[in-house]
């Protein structure tokens, strides 16, 4: 334990999912005091497992989607120095399967969740002149790759991020938004077993040849939140294993060159 974040609270929002999991575990050990918040009461659970590893952890059970929610549970945290808005859900991969409760739904939790976890925050963040926030987007902000209303969420999440960057870094308070690719969660470990093949599939499209580890996604997320970054502000950054930097399999066939 490095202790870089001894003292600091850090707010993880969809602790209990894969990838939250991974940051609880992750600042928990670099010092941190680790604010769980989650749906699923499995959150409690997993606080209670933080303690016993000798982690300073509370966890709350809220959904995102109730702004009321949201103040209620931020209220039993304190001071909270580190955001990280990590809760997302993808509930309808075209727009065809999404009906107008459906698309309400995946921007209630993706975009206006982290919006009511951010605005619950900021007010301390301001009194104390100090602070960072890093909204766990998608590439699917950038790119069409399904999920509809999933990716309108995280393309506004961008938007979000920027528009907290300019207004709020007079505060000292910094936002970033990570854009990760496919990522190794236990779901993957689900789809793998009724398609071994599945991840060949999806990592021929990535030029690093394979996806995201979700340790990778928390080393970004610490380095966003600490001192090394404190230039960094209203920066997207893709965390995907080279997904956005082009077309790769349509370049290998377009191109003389194998590569």
């Amino acid at each position: 334990m490095s202790g870089q974040f001894a003292g600091k609270t850090v707010a993880i929002t969809g602790a209990a999912g894969g990838i939250g999991q991974w940051l609880c575990r992750f600042f928990g050990e670099e010092g941190a005091v680790i604010a769980a918040l989650d749906r699923n009461d499995r959150v409690v659970e997993l606080a209670q497992g933080l303690i016993a590893e000798g982690i300073e952890a509370k966890a709350a059970v809220a959904d995102i989607a109730s702004a009321d929610a949201v103040r209620d549970a931020f209220a039993t945290f304190g001071e909270v120095h580190f955001l990280i808005n990590n809760a997302g859900v993808s509930r309808h991969p075209t727009l065809v399967a999404t009906d107008p409760k459906g698309w309400e739904e995946d921007i209630a939790t993706n975009l206006n969740g982290a919006y009511a976890c951010a605005h619950a925050v900021l007010p301390r963040m301001v009194e104390r002149r100090a602070g960072a926030i890093v909204n766990v987007g998608s590439v699917n902000g950038l790119l069409a790759l399904g999920d509809p209303a999933y990716s309108a969420a995280k393309a506004g999440l961008i938007a979000m991020t920027k528009a907290l960057a300019m207004e709020y870094g007079r505060y000292g308070i910094r936002a970033n938004c990570i854009l990760p690719g496919t990522v190794r969660t236990p779901i993957w470990d689900e789809r793998r077993a009724k398609d071994p093949n599945v991840l060949k599939m999806l990592e021929r499209w990535y030029p690093l040849g394979r996806i995201v580890e979700p340790e990778e996604i928390a080393r970004v997320i610490a380095f966003l939140v600490s001192d090394a970054a404190s230039a960094i502000t209203g920066a997207a950054i893709p965390v995907d294993c080279g997904l956005t930097a082009g077309n790769i399999v349509m370049a290998r066939e377009l191109t003389v060159e194998d590569f």
